[in-house]
Protein backbone atom coordinates (compact mmCIF):
# COMPACT_ATOMS: atom_id res chain seq x y z
CA UNK A 1 0.00 0.00 0.00
CA UNK A 2 1.37 3.31 -0.59
CA UNK A 3 1.74 5.60 1.76
CA UNK A 4 1.79 9.43 2.62
CA UNK A 5 2.76 11.97 4.89
CA UNK A 6 0.71 14.79 5.78
CA UNK A 7 3.15 17.58 7.83
CA UNK A 8 0.88 20.22 9.56
CA UNK A 9 2.61 23.65 9.79
CA UNK A 10 0.91 26.74 11.70
CA UNK A 11 1.89 29.91 11.64
CA UNK A 12 1.61 32.93 13.46
CA UNK A 13 3.80 36.19 12.73
CA UNK A 14 6.65 34.05 11.30
CA UNK A 15 7.45 35.89 7.99
CA UNK A 16 11.51 35.93 8.84
CA UNK A 17 11.55 32.14 8.30
CA UNK A 18 8.25 30.54 7.18
CA UNK A 19 9.77 30.42 3.77
CA UNK A 20 12.83 28.95 4.13
CA UNK A 21 11.06 26.16 6.65
CA UNK A 22 8.44 24.95 3.75
CA UNK A 23 11.53 25.08 1.47
CA UNK A 24 13.81 22.82 3.93
CA UNK A 25 10.99 20.49 4.29
CA UNK A 26 10.82 20.34 0.42
CA UNK A 27 14.18 19.40 -0.19
CA UNK A 28 13.62 16.21 1.96
CA UNK A 29 14.32 13.11 0.09
CA UNK A 30 11.52 11.47 1.76
CA UNK A 31 10.67 7.60 0.76
CA UNK A 32 7.16 8.41 0.56
CA UNK A 33 4.99 11.03 -0.90
CA UNK A 34 4.22 14.20 1.19
CA UNK A 35 2.60 17.04 1.47
CA UNK A 36 2.75 20.41 2.67
CA UNK A 37 -0.58 21.56 4.77
CA UNK A 38 0.08 25.14 5.92
CA UNK A 39 -2.60 27.26 8.08
CA UNK A 40 -1.96 30.64 8.68
CA UNK A 41 -3.34 31.76 11.99
CA UNK A 42 -4.11 35.22 11.54
CA UNK A 43 -0.68 36.28 10.83
CA UNK A 44 -0.17 39.92 10.54
CA UNK A 45 3.39 40.41 9.47
CA UNK A 46 3.06 39.38 6.27
CA UNK A 47 3.48 35.37 6.35
CA UNK A 48 0.30 35.04 4.81
CA UNK A 49 1.67 37.48 1.85
CA UNK A 50 4.82 35.30 1.98
CA UNK A 51 3.12 31.97 1.90
CA UNK A 52 0.74 32.64 -1.22
CA UNK A 53 3.55 32.48 -3.73
CA UNK A 54 4.25 29.33 -2.71
CA UNK A 55 0.41 27.94 -2.60
CA UNK A 56 -0.04 28.75 -6.35
CA UNK A 57 2.98 27.60 -7.38
CA UNK A 58 1.59 23.76 -5.38
CA UNK A 59 4.40 23.04 -2.95
CA UNK A 60 2.24 23.99 -0.05
CA UNK A 61 -2.04 23.33 0.22
CA UNK A 62 -2.62 27.12 2.01
CA UNK A 63 -5.51 27.14 4.36
CA UNK A 64 -5.85 31.05 6.24
CA UNK A 65 -7.65 31.59 9.89
CA UNK A 66 -8.73 35.33 9.85
CA UNK A 67 -8.55 35.82 13.00
CA UNK A 68 -5.33 34.32 15.79
CA UNK A 69 -7.28 31.37 17.29
CA UNK A 70 -3.82 29.61 18.51
CA UNK A 71 -1.50 26.50 17.30
CA UNK A 72 -3.53 23.67 18.67
CA UNK A 73 -6.49 25.08 16.55
CA UNK A 74 -4.50 25.62 13.47
CA UNK A 75 -3.26 22.13 14.03
CA UNK A 76 -6.93 20.90 14.13
CA UNK A 77 -7.76 22.72 10.53
CA UNK A 78 -4.54 21.59 9.14
CA UNK A 79 -5.91 18.01 10.06
CA UNK A 80 -9.06 18.33 8.74
CA UNK A 81 -7.02 19.22 4.98
CA UNK A 82 -4.74 16.02 5.20
CA UNK A 83 -4.66 12.80 2.94
CA UNK A 84 -1.74 10.97 4.48
CA UNK A 85 -1.78 7.80 6.63
CA UNK A 86 1.20 9.29 8.46
CA UNK A 87 1.24 12.74 9.87
CA UNK A 88 3.44 15.32 11.85
CA UNK A 89 3.60 18.59 13.20
CA UNK A 90 6.17 20.96 11.64
CA UNK A 91 7.09 24.66 13.26
CA UNK A 92 7.35 27.27 11.03
CA UNK A 93 10.82 28.43 12.78
CA UNK A 94 14.06 27.32 12.37
CA UNK A 95 14.55 25.00 15.87
CA UNK A 96 14.09 21.94 14.58
CA UNK A 97 16.27 20.40 11.02
CA UNK A 98 12.97 18.49 8.73
CA UNK A 99 15.67 16.56 8.06
CA UNK A 100 15.02 15.04 10.96
CA UNK A 101 11.90 13.52 10.01
CA UNK A 102 13.38 10.38 7.62
CA UNK A 103 14.68 9.37 11.60
CA UNK A 104 11.08 9.52 12.81
CA UNK A 105 9.69 8.53 10.00
CA UNK A 106 11.93 5.08 9.85
CA UNK A 107 9.90 3.02 13.04
CA UNK A 108 6.54 4.16 11.77
CA UNK A 109 7.28 2.63 8.63
CA UNK A 110 9.09 -0.43 9.39
CA UNK A 111 6.34 -1.18 11.78
CA UNK A 112 8.15 -0.96 14.64
CA UNK A 113 5.68 1.88 15.91
CA UNK A 114 2.69 4.11 15.43
CA UNK A 115 4.19 7.03 17.22
CA UNK A 116 7.37 8.44 17.28
CA UNK A 117 8.54 11.89 19.08
CA UNK A 118 11.71 13.56 18.10
CA UNK A 119 13.60 14.26 21.55
CA UNK A 120 15.36 17.46 22.14
CA UNK A 121 17.04 15.88 24.72
CA UNK A 122 17.63 12.46 24.09
CA UNK A 123 21.48 12.26 23.17
CA UNK A 124 22.40 15.12 25.83
CA UNK A 125 22.10 18.74 25.80
CA UNK A 126 24.97 21.69 25.94
CA UNK A 127 25.16 23.93 28.44
CA UNK A 128 24.38 26.44 26.05
CA UNK A 129 20.67 25.02 25.91
CA UNK A 130 21.25 24.24 29.79
CA UNK A 131 21.28 27.36 31.08
CA UNK A 132 18.09 28.32 29.58
CA UNK A 133 15.10 28.95 32.00
CA UNK A 134 12.78 26.97 28.84
CA UNK A 135 15.18 23.93 29.27
CA UNK A 136 14.22 23.37 33.12
CA UNK A 137 10.61 24.53 32.79
CA UNK A 138 10.54 21.42 29.87
CA UNK A 139 12.42 19.08 32.02
CA UNK A 140 10.34 19.95 35.06
CA UNK A 141 7.04 19.02 33.01
CA UNK A 142 8.44 16.60 31.30
CA UNK A 143 8.83 14.74 34.50
CA UNK A 144 5.37 15.75 35.75
CA UNK A 145 4.10 13.97 32.40
CA UNK A 146 6.22 10.63 32.77
CA UNK A 147 4.47 10.69 36.71
CA UNK A 148 1.24 11.26 35.97
CA UNK A 149 1.00 9.32 33.01
CA UNK A 150 2.95 6.17 33.76
CA UNK A 151 5.54 6.88 30.71
CA UNK A 152 9.15 6.75 30.15
CA UNK A 153 9.67 9.62 27.74
CA UNK A 154 12.66 12.44 27.56
CA UNK A 155 10.96 14.98 25.53
CA UNK A 156 6.72 15.10 25.52
CA UNK A 157 7.14 19.10 24.76
CA UNK A 158 9.15 18.35 20.84
CA UNK A 159 7.18 19.58 18.02
CA UNK A 160 7.89 16.59 16.37
CA UNK A 161 5.40 13.85 17.09
CA UNK A 162 4.96 11.86 14.30
CA UNK A 163 1.70 9.31 14.04
CA UNK A 164 -0.24 7.21 12.23
CA UNK A 165 -3.20 9.21 11.18
CA UNK A 166 -5.40 6.57 12.75
CA UNK A 167 -4.09 7.20 16.10
CA UNK A 168 -4.53 10.74 15.68
CA UNK A 169 -7.93 10.34 14.68
CA UNK A 170 -8.45 8.78 17.97
CA UNK A 171 -6.94 11.57 19.72
CA UNK A 172 -9.15 14.53 18.79
CA UNK A 173 -7.46 17.46 19.43
CA UNK A 174 -9.50 20.13 21.59
CA UNK A 175 -7.21 22.71 22.94
CA UNK A 176 -6.77 25.71 21.20
CA UNK A 177 -3.23 26.83 22.33
CA UNK A 178 0.18 25.51 23.56
CA UNK A 179 -1.73 22.78 25.82
CA UNK A 180 -2.81 20.74 23.20
CA UNK A 181 0.78 18.98 23.64
CA UNK A 182 0.05 17.60 26.78
CA UNK A 183 -3.28 16.91 25.63
CA UNK A 184 -1.98 15.13 23.13
CA UNK A 185 0.62 12.73 25.40
CA UNK A 186 -2.19 12.61 27.87
CA UNK A 187 -4.46 10.92 25.53
CA UNK A 188 -2.07 8.47 24.03
CA UNK A 189 -1.25 6.69 27.61
CA UNK A 190 -4.47 6.40 27.81
CA UNK A 191 -5.00 4.67 25.04
CA UNK A 192 -2.08 2.68 25.92
CA UNK A 193 0.08 3.00 22.60
CA UNK A 194 4.02 3.07 23.10
CA UNK A 195 5.75 6.29 22.21
CA UNK A 196 9.22 5.67 20.73
CA UNK A 197 12.04 8.59 20.60
CA UNK A 198 14.44 9.47 18.47
CA UNK A 199 16.92 12.18 19.14
CA UNK A 200 16.67 15.46 16.80
CA UNK A 201 18.75 18.76 16.11
CA UNK A 202 17.95 21.83 18.34
CA UNK A 203 18.48 25.31 18.38
CA UNK A 204 16.10 27.42 20.48
CA UNK A 205 15.20 30.60 19.71
CA UNK A 206 14.23 32.99 22.37
CA UNK A 207 11.37 35.65 22.69
CA UNK A 208 13.23 38.13 21.12
CA UNK A 209 13.99 35.96 18.36
CA UNK A 210 10.06 35.32 18.02
CA UNK A 211 9.56 32.80 20.59
CA UNK A 212 6.04 32.95 21.60
CA UNK A 213 5.55 30.36 24.80
CA UNK A 214 5.39 32.39 27.78
CA UNK A 215 5.82 31.29 31.38
CA UNK A 216 2.02 32.06 31.84
CA UNK A 217 1.28 29.03 29.58
CA UNK A 218 3.30 26.28 32.58
CA UNK A 219 -0.04 26.69 34.10
CA UNK A 220 -2.34 26.00 31.74
CA UNK A 221 0.17 23.00 30.85
CA UNK A 222 -0.62 21.56 34.33
CA UNK A 223 -4.34 22.34 34.07
CA UNK A 224 -4.29 20.12 30.88
CA UNK A 225 -1.82 17.63 32.11
CA UNK A 226 -4.46 16.88 35.06
CA UNK A 227 -7.34 16.82 33.01
CA UNK A 228 -6.31 14.39 30.48
CA UNK A 229 -4.78 12.09 32.81
CA UNK A 230 -8.18 11.80 35.43
CA UNK A 231 -11.26 13.62 33.60
CA UNK A 232 -10.86 12.20 29.95
CA UNK A 233 -11.81 9.08 28.20
CA UNK A 234 -11.94 7.32 25.21
CA UNK A 235 -15.38 6.51 25.75
CA UNK A 236 -16.96 9.65 25.13
CA UNK A 237 -17.18 9.14 21.39
CA UNK A 238 -13.29 9.37 20.58
CA UNK A 239 -12.77 12.15 22.61
CA UNK A 240 -15.32 14.49 20.92
CA UNK A 241 -17.35 16.71 22.98
CA UNK A 242 -14.64 16.28 25.58
CA UNK A 243 -14.27 20.01 27.62
CA UNK A 244 -11.23 21.65 26.73
CA UNK A 245 -8.73 23.18 29.88
CA UNK A 246 -10.33 27.02 29.62
CA UNK A 247 -9.32 27.75 25.68
CA UNK A 248 -6.30 29.23 24.67
CA UNK A 249 -7.25 32.30 22.32
CA UNK A 250 -4.07 34.24 22.62
CA UNK A 251 -0.99 34.29 20.00
CA UNK A 252 0.48 30.90 18.88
Amino acid sequence: MARKLSILVPVYNEVATIEQVVHRVGAVRFPIAIEIIVVDDGSSDGSREALRPLAEADLIKLIVHPVNRGKGAAVQTALKHGTGDIVVIQDADLELDPRDLLTLLEPILSGEAQICYGSRFLNGVPWSIRRRPTYWANRILNALSNLLNGIKITDFNTCYKMMTTRVMSRLTITQSGFAMEPEITGKIARLGYRIVERPVWYQPRAAGDGKKIRFADLFKYLLAMVHYRFFWSDDDSGGVGVPSVKPDLASV
